[in-house]
């Protein structure tokens, strides 16, 4: 089953704040694999397919570096189609002499990094669902040391040029200022449901049985401040519905919470009880 694409409601697109937008952009091309697709003064959106965006950063007018202790981007997470693709990029992330990190989370192979601005990134392929183990509704994630030599083992050492035209935005991880609140608000309002908890500080939710579309944490501390508009990190990132009846459903459910919903052109705009902004579209 792929769990980017309708009926699934996914997260389709990331956008982040940095200080220097022409060093992002030789970062996300040169290091991760991206295409640039569009370019301003100001901001640049990045493609793999060559046709949709998934990334798009943004350099504010009078930017601060990050805030740390506060809400916001934990990471964003890119996922590949293949475990050859992941193979080919650690090996291509050693060859440049990058630093990463890594984990076997048992439904998944993932690679930690972050940007020149220190926005986290994970780079992950996933294990086919039929052995991801679930249990009373909860599906088992681990953090677990990655087996390099298996991964790469028979992998051609062909030189990195790009990330492969499958790649698409699989999960978003943020930090949030209080977890309950968190969670009414991406259950109740936006439809989501809760598929692992992680003690009393993380809860990884999806939609149609992923193992997250979305996690949420409070690793910066419970009651964790908003970061400044113009500080480095999380812009918004886009929630993809599969029709204009979930979308008004979705609005619906949000209004009746009292949670302030605004339209703008052919999306609706609202922000979680911490003050992420999340883009709603068809």
């Amino acid at each position: 089953m792929n769990f980017h694409q309708k009926p699934i409601t996914f997260v389709g697109q990331v956008n982040i704040k940095v200080q220097d937008l022409q060093r992002s952009i030789a970062f996300y091309e040169k290091v991760i694999g991206f295409q640039l697709m569009e370019q301003t003064d100001s901001s640049a959106s990045f493609t793999a397919d060559g046709k949709t965006v998934i990334l798009t950063i943004e350099q504010p007018a009078n930017v601060i570096p990050k805030q740390g202790r506060t809400t916001g981007l934990y990471h964003f997470a890119i996922l590949l189609p293949e475990r050859s693709d992941l193979a080919k990029i650690v090996l291509h992330f050693m060859k440049a002499g990058v630093r990463f990190g890594s984990s076997d989370h048992l439904v998944s192979e993932a690679l930690y990094l972050s940007d020149p601005d220190g926005n986290g990134i994970e780079v992950y392929r996933d294990r086919q669902p039929s052995e991801w183990e679930w249990k009373n509704g909860e599906v088992k994630m681990t953090v677990d040391p990655l087996d390099f030599e298996d991964l790469i083992s028979g992998v051609e050492q062909e030189p990195w040029e790009a990330l492969p035209a499958g790649t698409v935005m699989g999960h978003i991880h943020l930090h949030v200022a209080d977890l309950k609140k968190a969670e009414e608000f991406y259950l109740n309002g936006l439809g989501f449901e809760v598929v692992c908890r992680y003690g009393h500080q993380a809860i990884f939710i999806s939609d149609g049985k992923y193992h997250h579309h979305i996690a949420l944490n409070t690793w910066n501390g419970v009651g964790a401040p908003t970061p400044p508009e113009n500080s480095v990190g999380l812009s918004s990132y886009t929630l993809i519905l599969s029709d204009e009846t979930k979308l008004a459903r979705i609005v619906d459910q949000l209004e009746k919470m009292n949670i302030s919903v605004s339209k703008e052109h052919d999306y609706y705009v609202t922000t979680d009880p911490s003050s992420n902004k999340i883009v709603l579209k068809v």
